[in-house]
């Protein structure tokens, strides 16, 4: 039975059957279990983009179980539409849900002029939280992440200013995003010396960005730290976008910065490699690259973006194939692996 875009969301699915067919992990050492997808809302979610696509997508990802949705204070264009977006959609929707969802923040980059709009002080991290909850119509979010380093702050400014946040209830969890592992490491041991724990790490991860097992994962690991994939497709790298070239229209032809043509040329007889296992697997390239990162039992969740409800339920599909066999391992490391 399929929910009315122009009423309030029903329970009209039990909810066994919401999350019967969706795979759920313990992040960390901790109590708390995540989607092994999660939502981002980043584009598709700001102000110059459909609100309804944006209603849809988000309450299409609760029905098929994902009950995390990830956010930061700039999402948009402009910043803090995304948040103000989702604000909306719990208003409409999903305010009953409330305790059955997992909603992230974050703070660490711009987000207004000044000095005070940007870094990692006390001042900035408690002021944007505030103006987050507000955005967003919530009392406290779930998990409220420092988004990035910030060289000019003193860490234990940073890490208390967190602590303080959970102590205050406004934040159920805290973690770190884009941190090196010696980065890590100190801030966890912050952590210790206050008493509360790093749930989470976020950071860059995909087939064709491994910078995380450099070191990330074995400090995240031995510290019972989860961890949480963002770009998971390479900015759409690893999809049959590029199987056959550049196509017009595309990032790469409109020939933005994060992804030039050099780069889609560079990884095309890896891209088709790959293509050519995902389908021997029954899989997308996208469902495949998607499932690889899960292999590895200490990433919690990955995040996945949409610009459509189909998009959405496609790559979701990946968890009916999370499996791979020995062969098919080797087989895809020879092809990372190969300059």
């Amino acid at each position: 039975m399929k929910i009315n875009d122009h009423a309030p969301i029903a329970r009209y699915i039990a909810d066994e059957q919401r999350y019967e067919s969706m795979p759920y992990r313990r992040c960390g050492n901790s109590g708390l279990s995540l989607p092994v997808l999660s939502l981002g809302l980043w584009h598709n979610f700001g102000q110059y983009d459909s609100f309804a696509n944006a209603r849809h997508i988000l309450r299409e990802g609760f029905d098929i179980g994902i009950t995390h949705f990830d956010l930061a204070n700039n999402y948009g264009p402009p910043y803090g539409a995304a948040e103000e977006t989702l604000g909306r959609i719990m208003a409409h929707d999903l305010a009953s849900y409330r305790d059955e969802l997992i909603i992230s923040t974050k703070a660490g980059y711009d987000m207004w002029p000044g000095p005070y709009g940007v870094g990692g002080s006390r001042k900035y991290l408690v002021s944007s939280l505030n103006q987050s909850l507000k955005r967003m119509n919530l009392d406290y979010v779930d998990i409220f992440y420092h988004h990035t380093p910030d060289p000019d702050t003193p860490l234990e400014e940073t890490i208390s200013a967190l602590d303080m946040l959970v102590r205050q209830g406004k934040a159920l969890y805290v973690g770190l995003s884009n941190y090196s592992p010696e980065q890590t490491r100190q801030a966890l041991d912050i952590f210790n010396q206050l008493g509360t724990p790093c749930l989470i790490h976020q950071a860059r991860y995909s087939m064709f960005d491994r910078h995380v097992e450099e070191g990330l994962l074995d400090t995240l690991g031995q510290a019972g730290v989860g961890m949480i994939a963002f770009s998971p497709l390479s900015q759409g790298l690893l999809t049959e976008k590029y199987l056959n070239g550049i196509p017009q229209g595309s990032r790469a032809d409109n020939q933005r910065s994060y992804l030039d043509a050099s780069l889609v040329e560079r990884y095309q007889p890896k891209i088709q490699a790959l293509a050519d296992i995902a389908n021997q697997r029954g899989q997308s390239l996208a469902q495949m690259a998607l499932a690889w990162l899960l292999v590895d039992e200490r990433v919690s969740s990955v995040l996945i973006g949409a610009s459509s409800s189909g998009q959405l339920r496609e790559n979701v599909a990946a968890v009916n194939c999370l499996a791979f066999s020995d062969a098919e391992k080797e087989q895809i490391l020879k092809i990372l692996d190969k300059e």
